[in-house]
């Protein structure tokens, strides 16, 4: 009798034993249908064992293995079982977690099926140049076939825009054929090495790092690619992966943001047209992600990327791992299976005996520090291609009368801009029109009965918004407390911006890029080619717009509210702070004309703005050791946060007090922190608080952990949901 350990999606640290007679060696990692309580479930098998503690009649059997479709390889097990293991979530919901959407569901039919193209014989013996020569898209079309043979729907929107009309002709015509099932790989004999099209001449500083990176290929090191806005990594990303694709290898690139993606994507398709480039991210629907997720675990995609979660993607040739804007903490999952793709990104390289880059102008100070103590490979680009760094002049405000938030010398230097044809940002990160709804006679202001936030005004709808737990509702027409009419805005937003500026310049051309305003499918990228084609002459932006964007005829960018993140409680803050800033100032005078920024602040000569203008990352990141260092954080503390919540505060807090006192039972070496309330103490109608523990040694946090979770989940049933952060960012 053969037994199968197979992981489900659920909250339980166990897998769950099943009769499989049929089962073999090969099927580790193989999706199965079983039946699970009083339905059926798709889960994941991770082991073949001898015999269980069940006994053998009460063992179920499974209903069939699903070897339609491809499963993980025991790389990617690894990777999943290490994953679960450091972050402390179960094994099963974890694997599930790194399944597309399409293959974690119950089916009536075995697969889904799903529609590609394949080149026809017919197709592989016409030359492109037999094509009329006006029918530009049908011979583009055409030659990537040829180049790979079977493209499915998303690679062939991506080749061009009139692709439609041009795949129906080559189907008309005999070159394509449409077919169902599963994409296959389709063998190509003595095949030449995908080439790639000749970029740019490198810098020195560019051909320095690309010699240094290209180096050893073979072997896992960890390198930090320290470079200023406007350095050119991105090149440097390319030729390393040009280099890594000629072994026959893959490459996976990692970013922080959705909205970075068709940017990134776009650029990297015209550098390797030979070579099948997919992305993995929330944009895409099922079918897609299910296609490219496909792409990338038979070894067809030869770059695959992604955001957070593509770092599990399966890639049987991985090569090469490439981390951009490593700092950002979109890396870091907020919620559920809180894990770190940059971490995991580094420990999948380790595992797989690859190299691995790590971009950014603002390092994690984890990652600086990594780098100075010798421990990754220190790369620099010291300067901007094009143009010198933008003039950066922090502007005092607080003697000024603002419009709306924005100072007269912002205004007149966009007024500037605007005589001169060019384009300018205003930088302001709170979307909405204005932060809160206030009564100036009694004093109410909005807030959410759902959480310890305020409601915030959107003048689009005129309604109020919860922007952590999505609850809307009118503005009153009167003050609830006291019945006066006279309710005010406070603060500013990206609308109310948008909405001074316009009538302060009413012949420019204004676009606010927010996470309202890019909410519709296609909107950002619509947005975007409006920029680069400078029918926008002034953006208002929130950091969706801070990174990764290069607008040539951006020449000044404006910064409103600098300052709320220096009175923040959190440690991290000024990291934080100083990166986010450096970004948006990149944006400015990335063509050939010198960029100005300037920030708006009260506090003109403190010390982060002082080293922000001097662009000196080094000192500032040092400095920040220091006190991190005498403080006992992070890097040179481990840290982990027992979060809990309940329908009441004293009851997490009181389940929180027990379990810091079983915490000191395991292990008195262990720093355990007394329970205190969340940084939001209300959110989504339940009351949040958190316990903290350290160590200055990360394995024996991890034992601790190990332990401390078992005696945690003694009880079946808790008064209070809880979860286990492992190195938290948001305290």
């Amino acid at each position: 009798m053969k037994i199968v350990r197979v992981g489900f999606d659920v909250p339980l640290d166990t897998l769950f034993d099943y009769r499989c007679d049929d089962a073999n060696v090969a099927d580790v990692g193989a999706r199965v249908l079983a039946p699970f309580g009083k339905r059926s479930a798709i889960g994941v098998i991770l082991e073949i064992v001898a015999s269980s503690t069940i006994a053998a009649p009460r063992l179920r059997s499974i209903t069939r293995i699903l070897r339609d479709a491809p499963g993980f390889s025991a790389h990617d097990i690894k990777l999943i079982r290490f994953a679960a293991e450091y972050y402390h979530h179960p094994l099963g919901a974890v694997v599930m977690s790194a399944l597309p959407a399409g293959l974690r569901r119950v089916r009536r039919q075995p697969a889904k099926s799903l529609t590609h193209y394949a080149l026809t014989a017919l197709g592989a013996t016409r030359t492109v140049d037999s094509l009329p020569a006006r029918a530009l898209a049908k011979r583009r079309l055409l030659a990537l076939f040829q180049a790979q043979r079977v493209l499915d729907s998303t690679a062939i929107n991506a080749c061009t825009p009139a692709a439609g009309v041009a795949l129906k002709q080559l189907v008309e015509a005999g070159y394509v054929a449409q077919c169902e099932g599963m994409l296959s790989r389709v063998p190509q004999a003595s095949a030449p090495t995908p080439s790639a099209v000749s970029g740019p001449q490198l810098t020195p500083d560019q051909a320095g790092a690309v010699a240094s990176l290209c180096a050893d290929l073979s072997a896992f090191k960890p390198h930090l690619l320290l470079g200023v806005t406007g350095s050119g990594k991105t090149e440097v990303y390319l030729r390393i992966v040009e280099a890594v694709l000629q072994r026959g290898r893959q490459a996976l690139l990692l970013v922080p943001e959705i909205s970075l993606t068709p940017q990134l994507e776009a650029t990297v398709r015209g550098r390797f047209p030979h070579t099948r480039v997919v992305s993995l991210h929330s944009g895409l629907n099922e079918t897609e992600r299910l296609n490219h997720w496909i792409a990338a675990q038979r070894g067809d995609a030869g770059i695959v990327l992604g955001t957070r979660l593509a770092v599990f993607a399966p890639l049987p040739e991985l090569g090469l791992i490439v981390v951009d804007e490593e700092h950002d903490m979109s890396f870091k999952q907020s919620d559920g299976f809180r894990y770190s793709a940059r971490d995991l990104a580094v420990a999948r390289a380790r595992q797989r005996n690859v190299p691995i880059v790590l971009g950014s102008a603002t390092p994690a100070l984890e990652t600086w520090h990594n780098a100075a103590s010798g421990r990754y490979a220190l790369i620099r680009l010291p300067n901007r291609i094009n143009n010198a760094p933008p003039r950066i002049t922090c502007m005092n405000t607080r003697d000024v009368k603002l419009d709306n938030g924005l100072a007269p010398a912002l205004l007149a230097a966009i007024g500037e801009r605007l005589v001169r044809r060019e384009q300018s940002l205003v930088f302001i990160n709170r979307r909405g029109y204005a932060p809160v709804l206030m009564c100036h006679e009694c004093g109410w202001l909005s807030g959410c009965h759902r959480c310890s936030a305020k409601l915030v005004l959107h003048a689009h709808d005129r309604r109020l918004h919860c922007h952590h737990c999505g609850y809307q509702s009118m503005v009153p027409l009167s003050c609830p407390d006291c019945g006066n009419a006279d309710l005010s805005p406070v603060g500013q937003g990206t609308q109310r911006v948008e909405s001074t500026l316009a009538e302060r310049f009413p012949q420019a051309r204004i676009l606010r890029i927010d996470r309202d305003s890019t909410r519709a499918r296609g909107a950002w990228r619509g947005m975007r080619d409006r920029i680069e084609a400078r029918e926008v002459d002034i953006l208002i932006g929130t950091q969706i717009l801070a990174k990764g964007h290069d607008f040539t005829n951006l020449s000044l960018v404006g910064v409103v509210n600098a300052d709320n993140l220096l009175y923040s409680t959190d440690f991290r803050a000024p990291e934080r702070l100083y990166a986010l800033l450096t970004q948006v100032a990149g944006r400015a005078g990335r063509g050939t004309t010198q960029g100005d920024v300037l920030i708006q602040t009260d506090f003109p000569t403190h010390p982060l703005y002082t080293a922000l203008r001097d662009q000196d990352y080094a000192r500032f990141a040092d400095e920040l050791l220091k006190e991190r260092r005498s403080a006992g954080f992070p890097p040179f503390q481990y840290q982990a946060l027992l979060r809990a919540e309940a329908p009441k505060l004293e009851t997490a807090i009181h389940w929180l007090t027990r379990a810091a006192v079983r915490a000191r039972e395991i292990d008195d070496a262990i720093t355990v922190y007394d329970p205190v309330p969340a940084g939001m103490v209300r959110l989504a109608g339940r009351e949040r608080a958190q316990l903290l523990v350290q160590s200055a040694s990360r394995n024996r946090l991890q034992r601790f952990l190990a332990g401390w979770r078992l005696r945690l989940a003694e009880k079946k049933t808790s008064a209070a949901r809880w979860s286990i952060d492992v190195d938290p960012l948001d305290l």
